[in-house]
């Protein structure tokens, strides 16, 4: 018998050698191969605790929470942060409960949309600023004109409003509503813009179809293509799913953003809001001593802007 495969003691052999090695190997492979995965997953978890540091989450965050710690601090699992700080990415996916992967978070950080939101987000407000310019093709009368915002400057308000898309059902309801009152605007001196994302040819056969049929007829002002989504873009309108907001902007004939909303795409906008705000704009421009309370119109009396002056008009609508 071969010696180190068995050892005869008495009654029964025992195995020796070789097979115990192997026994030996495979534990210590085991082990380190535990030790490796264990490794792996602490630096995954440095990384994304270094890259959500770099996204602004600072202390903020916090990342792979035991059940019993997140119950503690009723917090959920996965990336908890700043919801003024992280970007719409990472707080979908907080509030979804979701764990951020490193990989994730990196493509995050390099993606051009996150880039763009977090530009958008740090710039100037567009209200009391210059209105970005452009230039596109409109449709008005039937036919097809080039329209440019800054040629207003100097001559005209314009009251420029997005919408969604054309063919739609809230949106005939809010592009006819404002050329049923242009002539009110128009004695303002105000022009008025509607603005998707839809091309001129859909805009010319939306116009071409009966309002009884859900279209538009003829409009009192012109519908202006943004098929590249650049204007949506430059005034913050671009939703997620590539259409425009109903966003709405008041820009005085110096070419600065007097007024603006926005509304989320199921609702539609008042138009005798937005009249009464180009009156209000128009008053308080022609006199700069004064200032418009809330829910003034015309005929009704306005403030000083001053603690002595102000003072006149709250006696009157408090006595």
């Amino acid at each position: 018998m071969e010696e180190g495969l068995f050892s005869v003691s008495g009654a029964a052999p025992q195995m020796m050698g070789p097979p115990r090695r192997k026994q030996q190997r495979w534990g210590e492979l085991l082990r380190l191969g535990g030790m490796f995965l264990m490794g792996v997953m602490m630096a995954s978890l440095g990384f994304l605790a270094a890259s959500t540091h770099q996204l602004g989450f600072g202390q903020s965050a916090v990342i792979g929470r035991s059940a019993a710690a997140r119950q503690a601090a009723r917090m959920p699992m996965g990336v908890v942060m700043n919801p003024n700080s992280a970007s719409s990415f990472m707080r979908h996916a907080a509030s979804a409960g979701a764990v951020v992967a490193p990989s994730a978070v990196k493509s995050a950080i390099s993606s051009p949309k996150i880039q763009r939101n977090t530009a958008m987000n740090a710039a100037l407000p567009l209200v009391g600023n210059p209105a970005p310019d452009f230039k596109a093709t409109a449709v008005f009368d039937q036919e097809f004109v080039d329209t440019q915002l800054s040629s207003y400057i100097g001559k005209k308000y314009v009251l420029l409003f997005f919408y969604p898309l054309d063919f739609t059902f809230v949106c005939p309801t809010e592009i006819t509503a404002f050329s049923d009152r242009y002539d009110e605007f128009k004695d303002l001196n105000c022009e008025i813009l509607g603005v998707s994302v839809d091309s001129k040819y859909t805009h010319l056969a939306w116009l071409q179809t009966p309002r009884a049929e859900g279209g538009l007829g003829d409009l009192a002002y012109p519908l202006v293509s943004d098929l590249k989504r650049e204007i949506a873009e430059a005034f913050g309108v671009l939703s997620d799913e590539g259409v425009a907001l109903r966003g709405l902007f008041l820009i005085d004939k110096e070419g600065i953003v007097q007024h603006s909303t926005v509304n989320n795409l199921a609702f539609g906008r008042n138009v005798d809001e937005a009249l009464r705000v180009l009156q209000a704009v128009s008053y308080v421009q022609e006199n700069p001593d004064e200032v418009c309370p809330a829910g003034w119109k015309p005929g009704d009396i306005t403030m000083k802007e001053d603690p002595e002056g102000s003072k006149e008009y709250f006696s009157k609508v408090f006595e």
